[in-house]
């Protein structure tokens, strides 16, 4: 059984209203972006846009970034938890989602472009 650690989805009104995925790996946030609500049912699919890494401490992050600033608008913690990794390679994450809304066997399967995977749940 694989260590548990933590993950953090954070509803982030920029621009456009997205949500912002982040699991610990490595002693940092790796990060995601997900242009529609993350999927909480089985045969639902997310686009997910690999952005920059966060510092740990991001994870607990909820207020406003001021205008003209990179990502300026409104975050708030949508979900929280803890995780369990499965597998992990250049290609594809499999993991267990612990959360209050998000809790069961997920996927982060790398798409077309280099940023670009596919987020979805399994069971």
């Amino acid at each position: 059984m694989s260590q548990k650690r933590m993950f953090v989805i954070q509803e982030h009104h920029a621009k456009r209203l997205h949500w912002d995925f982040r699991l610990e790996m490595d002693g940092v946030l790796k990060s995601w972006a997900i242009p529609k609500e993350p999927p909480k049912n089985i045969g639902i699919k997310r686009l997910a846009i690999q952005v920059e890494n966060h510092p740990l401490s991001y994870a607990k992050f909820e207020g406003q970034i001021p205008k003209g600033e990179y990502g300026a608008g409104t975050i708030k913690i949508w979900d929280q938890g803890e995780y369990e990794l499965f597998k992990e390679d250049d290609k594809k994450i499999e993991f267990k989602l612990i959360g209050k809304k998000m809790s069961g066997n997920y996927v982060l399967l790398k798409f077309k472009k280099p940023k670009d995977w596919l987020f979805f749940k399994l069971g």
